[in-house]
């Protein structure tokens, strides 16, 4: 399983073994019920069990503003922040010729789509500091420009971070994306 490495993997493996065959059967019906019930929400393709998920039906999200991401990781990672009030859509990866994922695969089409009829005020890009991430970011931001304001959340070092041992990349970042003390 993706994030799980080796020694991980044999402590599980070894703790599901000492376990009574009913706890077995209930954590497979687990699993198994799971991957029936669990779709993506038909406005954002986040996981959602109903049509539309929670974050979608929410009277109290501003619906004018858009958070793209590419999974529904890093949209749970920003929710986590409690600090976002919009709404999210979620991409299902990053566009990677050398993958051979193009932006056809993605849920591309329905971002611009949606972005275009609910006429959103911006789009903010939440995706990763990579080459497909800033591939993805400037493909994004130039199909939904003629439509919307389109900004890309800030780079920078991590809280606690030393300067002399972030990268080159990641300064300049830090450096583009400073703010105004007020």
């Amino acid at each position: 399983m993706p994030g799980i490495g080796p020694r991980t993997a044999q402590r599980l493996a070894l703790h599901l073994l000492r376990q009574p065959e009913e706890k077995i059967r209930n954590f497979s019906n687990a699993l198994i019920n799971a991957h029936s019930q669990v779709g993506q929400c038909q406005k954002c393709f986040h996981l959602s069990s109903e049509e539309e998920c929670e974050i979608c039906t929410d009277q109290k999200r501003d619906k004018e503003i858009i958070c793209v991401v590419a999974d529904s990781r890093d949209l749970l990672a920003l929710e986590r922040t409690r600090e976002y009030k919009g709404l999210y859509h979620v991409l299902g990866g990053l566009i990677s010729p050398m993958d051979g994922i193009s932006p056809d695969m993605l849920q591309v089409s329905s971002l611009v789509k949606r972005v275009d009829e609910n006429e959103s005020k911006e789009v903010i890009l939440a995706l990763t500091p990579s080459v497909e991430g800033d591939t993805t970011s400037l493909y994004l931001a130039r199909l939904l420009k003629p439509f919307t304001k389109v900004s890309r959340i800030a780079y920078g070092l991590p809280v606690g971070s030393e300067l002399e041992y972030a990268d080159e990349i990641t300064l300049s970042r830090a450096l583009e994306g400073r703010r105004s003390m007020e």
